[in-house]
């Protein structure tokens, strides 16, 4: 057991970092959050859950000449072969293929203009509003680009489906289509008891990139850090100091209301934070009346801490 000392003042002016929930995408530490910068490979995160959203694991994908000589890290892929999208998917985040992300756009979106275009609608979808994409693989552009807080929420959405949390947990993986076994280039997937899945990226113009899932018993949470040298040892250290200093706390308890002597609403489940003390003793529950509630959701449930939102549901008024 050792103790890392990092020191926050150490990210540059072109770096960022955020740690978040993984349960809820609330933000628990960071610098420079939503400044828009170049994510290089962990574009590739985005990648392989549009491909999920759109296509089965099973399909057979013919690899095209462009997508044989894409520049970059690559799997070195043959023209003419037929690969399985599920092959594919682990090739693109245990070795970062960049063969395999235009092979995968090209079969899923029918083209890469229409591939990313699938990727930019579900970045909109999903309300981030930091982060643009040109291409599925995360080599440069000006316009391709995420903010570390976006990225952050990026991959907790996508771990929110099983096949990809399973593929990007992976420590090796030997496809069907070739004699080699493949290991995660995450080396904290392989020393970290705490690391369950990420993702590595590295290109000269962002520099280092990495996302890491991190779970300690029902802690959970996601650390992305752009442009940061000392990434393994960064990330190791902002999810032990999240684990030292904050708990599980239960801040709305499931069961019926009674308001104003008449109504009666009723929550249906149990809400949990994680939670700092400081951030303990500012902790408020406060019940609206939204603009636009209707008969089944006519009340608004906000847990703030320091007159800030930090978890937002409807309610449902039972009499």
């Amino acid at each position: 057991m050792f103790l890392l000392i990092w020191n926050v003042n150490d990210v540059e002016a072109s770096s960022s970092y955020a740690v978040i929930d993984a349960k809820t995408g609330r933000l628990l530490e960071g610098s420079n959050v939503n400044a828009e910068l170049p994510i290089a490979s962990l574009t590739k995160v985005w990648t392989a859950l549009t491909v999920l959203d759109n296509a089965s694991l099973d399909e057979e994908v013919t690899i095209s000449s462009n997508a044989a000589i894409q520049e970059g890290s690559s799997l070195y892929l043959q023209a003419g072969e037929v690969w399985t999208v599920n092959s594919l998917l682990h090739g693109l985040l245990l070795q970062s293929g960049n063969d395999a992300a235009y092979a995968l756009a090209e079969h899923t979106g029918g083209s890469l203009e229409g591939f990313t275009k699938m990727m930019n609608e579900k970045i909109q979808l999903a309300g981030l509003e930091n982060a643009h994409f040109t291409n599925p693989s995360g080599l440069h552009h000006d316009d391709h680009y995420a903010s570390a807080l976006d990225m952050a929420n990026m991959f907790r959405l996508a771990l929110q489906n099983e096949e990809f949390k399973k593929i990007a947990s992976a420590k090796t993986f030997k496809p069907k289509e070739r004699a080699v076994i493949w290991r995660n280039k995450h080396r904290l997937l392989h020393d970290n008891d705490h690391a369950v899945a990420g993702k590595t990226g590295y290109t000269k113009r962002a520099g280092r990139t990495l996302v890491t899932y991190f779970k300690e018993k029902e802690k959970e949470v996601i650390v992305v850090t752009l442009n940061h040298s000392n990434d393994w040892a960064t990330h190791t250290a902002l999810a032990e100091q999240i684990f030292q200093n904050y708990d599980v706390v239960k801040v709305v308890e499931k069961g019926k209301y009674r308001l104003f002597q008449k109504d009666i609403i009723e929550v249906n489940k149990d809400y949990y934070l994680l939670l700092n003390e400081e951030e303990q003793k500012k902790l408020n529950n406060v019940l609206l009346i939204p603009r636009k509630a209707s008969v089944k959701n006519p009340y608004l449930w906000n847990v703030t801490i320091d007159n800030q939102v930090a978890l937002r549901f409807n309610v449902k008024k039972i009499k």
